[in-house]
């Protein structure tokens, strides 16, 4: 079995509509794989059951050996990083970037220390203490990747993280995600409709 292990994956709404229909898809540890389709073709949506956010109506996920298609995403060890960052406005990149070790319990002289880490791996050092509306729309994306970081999961899911953002930072964020993929070797599922 694949570390990540997807078995005739499907998702039908209450109305009827099927956004998903049967994926089978299987990854290794470490492996970075991209999922490139058109809008509305079902890509984030395996996403979001890959985290626990959606629930397969159909088939299976396993995660580093263990069924996961019914366990909650606090049960399953990955990073989420949305195409619109997701960040709360009223915490500093501080706060943004501690808040998953904070719900789990993580020490505050620990956390301190993975946020500066986090922090200065992704650029972000010189921000730590503004709020989300003061910054660009790379940097709040280097925040909302700093926060899936900071947890150190065993899985990355990127849903759509370079869309919004205009081509040189594409670009350069594109190649940095990839970087801190090879560097820490954690398995990555990028979704884009964007082939290049």
């Amino acid at each position: 079995m694949k570390f990540l292990d997807l078995a005739k994956v499907q998702k039908i709404y209450p109305d009827g509509t099927r956004a998903v229909h049967g994926v089978d898809l299987a990854v290794d540890e470490g492996e970075f794989i991209v999922l490139l389709g058109p809008s509305g073709c079902g890509k984030t949506t395996t996403l979001r059951m890959i985290a626990g956010l959606e629930i397969a109506t159909g088939g299976t996920i396993h995660l580093g050996g263990a069924d996961v298609t019914r366990e909650p995403p606090s049960r399953r060890d990955v990073g989420f990083v949305f195409q619109f960052y997701a960040l709360y406005p009223h915490l500093s990149v501080r706060e943004n970037i501690a808040f998953p070790l904070e719900a789990d319990g993580v020490p505050w002289r620990e956390r301190v220390v993975r946020v500066a880490e986090v922090a200065e791996a992704v650029g972000v050092t010189t921000l730590l203490d503004a709020r989300p509306r003061q910054l660009s729309g790379g940097d709040q994306q280097r925040v909302s990747l700093a926060r899936a970081m900071v947890r150190r999961p065993k899985l990355w899911l990127m849903d759509e993280p370079l869309g919004t953002l205009d081509t040189a930072v594409r670009a350069s964020l594109g190649a940095f995600i990839h970087e801190q993929q090879r560097k820490h070797r954690v398995t990555t599922v990028f979704v884009t409709h964007d082939q290049d």
